[in-house]
C-alpha cells in the first residue's frame, strides 16, 4: 500500500480529523501573518521550523517537504521588508527540520502500514475464531455483536457459537478470564472444541465435560507468567428440534433474558455449575434447566461486559429495564440497539470486551411469509 492511500484510509474520526489535517498549514499562515504585521523585533519568523515538524505527525514525505520549501520562501520574503531577522539561521533551522520531518513523516508511513497489515491479519483471525453465524437455524433468528475494550482491537477472550446440529440448534457464549493473546488462545481452543462436540454429545453435560478438558489442557501446554491457570466462564444453551423449551447449562456466565411483549424473565440457574477449568476446585457438577421458550419470544445472550458496563457515576448499565423497552422485533435490529445504548452509557469507553447473541423464536405467520417469499 502507497503512503498516499494510507493515509487516505485515515479512520473514522472523519470531520475532526480532516480539520486537524490542516492546521501545519494554518500554523504557517497564522506565523507568517504574525511576523509580517509586528515589529522586527518580536521576530515571529523564527517559529517557521515548528509548520513542517508538525506535517511529520500527519501528512506524507512530499506534502512535508513541500510545506518546509514554503516557509523557507516566506523567509526569504520576509528578509526584504525586516533586515536583520537572522534570516541565515532561521533558513537553516528550517531546511533542518524540514529534512529531519520527512525522515519522521517516513518513518510513521512505514509502521502505520505495517499496523494497517496486522489489523487485516487480526481481521481475518476473528473470522476464524468469531466466524459470521447464519441469520436463521431450523427456525430460529441469530444475530451476534462484539466490540472490543480497546479501540484498536479486533478480538479478545469473549467467545461465541451457534451450530444446528441432530439434538437441536446449540449455543455457546463464554468469556475466558485475563486479556491478550492468552485469552484468544484459550477461547480459540474452547471454541473449536464445541464445534465438534456438538454434533457428537447427546447431552449438554457431555459438551461441558469436553469443554473442561480442552480447557484443562491448554492451560497445561500454555502457561502464563502472571496467570498460572486459565479459566472461562460458558453459558450452553439447547433449543431442541420441534419443542418449546430451551435447555440451558450454566457454568458461572451472567444469566440470559427472555423477552416476550415487555415482559422480561431473568434465567438464574437453579444450581450453580463451575466455571470451566474450575471442577477440580469446586465439583464437577453441572446442572441443566430446561425453561419455556415459545414462538416469538426473544432471548438474549451476553457476558458481563454488558451488564458491568458503567457509567461516568459508575451505575452498570440496566440490562433487563433496558430489554423491557425494546419494541422492536428482530434480533439485529435489538444489538444495534443494545450498541448505541451501551456506547452512550459509557461514553464510548467500555472497560470490557463484549459479546451477545440475540435470538428468537419464529412463529407460523413468520414461517408462511418465507414461504411465501421463496
Amino acid at each position: 500500500m502507497t503512503p498516499a492511500r494510507l493515509w487516505r484510509r485515515r479512520p473514522a474520526y472523519s470531520g475532526r480529523w480532516e480539520a486537524a489535517r490542516l492546521s501545519p498549514f494554518v500554523l504557517t499562515v497564522l506565523i507568517a501573518a504574525l511576523a509580517f504585521s509586528t515589529p522586527r523585533e518580536i521576530a515571529f519568523s523564527r517559529l517557521l521550523p515548528a509548520a513542517p515538524a508538525l506535517a511529520a505527525a500527519m501528512w506524507p514525505v512530499l506534502p512535508t517537504m513541500v510545506l518546509g520549501a514554503f516557509c523557507l520562501l516566506l523567509m526569504i520574503v520576509l528578509s526584504f521588508f525586516h533586515t536583520d531577522l537572522g534570516t541565515q539561521y532561521t533558513s537553516a533551522a528550517i531546511i533542518a527540520v524540514t529534512l529531519a520531518a520527512a525522515y519522521g513523516s517516513h518513518v510513521r508511513l512505514q509502521r502505520e502500514e505495517m499496523l494497517f497489515q496486522l489489523r487485516l491479519v487480526a481481521d481475518a483471525a476473528q473470522k476464524v475464531l468469531l466466524r459470521p453465524l447464519p441469520r436463521r437455524i431450523e427456525g430460529v433468528e441469530i444475530e451476534s455483536l462484539y466490540l472490543a475494550a480497546q479501540e484498536q482491537a479486533r478480538i479478545g477472550g469473549d467467545f461465541y457459537e451457534a451450530i444446528g446440529t441432530p439434538y437441536g440448534v446449540r449455543l455457546l457464549i463464554g468469556d475466558v478470564r485475563g486479556k491478550g493473546l492468552s485469552a484468544v488462545g484459550a477461547a480459540s481452543a474452547v471454541i473449536s472444541c464445541f464445534r465438534e462436540a456438538a454434533y457428537d454429545e447427546p447431552d449438554l453435560r457431555g459438551i461441558v465435560h469436553r469443554l473442561e478438558t480442552t480447557v484443562t489442557r491448554h492451560s497445561a501446554a500454555f502457561p502464563v507468567q502472571d496467570q498460572p491457570e486459565h479459566f472461562a466462564t460458558a453459558l450452553l444453551a439447547e433449543i431442541p428440534h420441534g419443542g418449546d423449551r430451551l435447555r440451558l447449562l450454566n457454568c458461572g456466565h451472567p444469566p440470559p433474558l427472555i423477552e416476550r411483549d415487555g415482559n422480561v424473565r431473568v434465567l438464574e440457574p437453579t444450581l450453580p455449575s463451575p466455571p470451566l477449568n474450575l471442577a477440580a476446585l469446586i465439583g464437577d457438577r453441572y446442572w441443566v434447566d430446561v425453561v419455556a421458550f415459545a414462538p416469538g419470544e426473544r432471548l438474549l445472550l451476553y457476558t458481563d461486559g454488558v451488564s458491568e458496563a458503567r457509567d461516568h457515576t459508575g451505575r452498570f448499565f440496566p440490562l433487563p429495564d433496558w430489554m423491557r423497552r425494546q419494541d422492536t422485533e428482530h434480533p439485529r435490529e435489538l444489538l444495534d440497539q443494545l450498541h448505541r445504548d451501551l456506547l452512550r452509557h459509557s461514553g464510548g469507553r467500555l472497560g470490557d470486551d463484549i459479546a451477545a447473541l440475540a435470538l428468537r423464536r419464529t412463529t407460523a405467520l413468520d414461517r408462511g411469509a418465507a414461504g411465501a417469499e421463496g
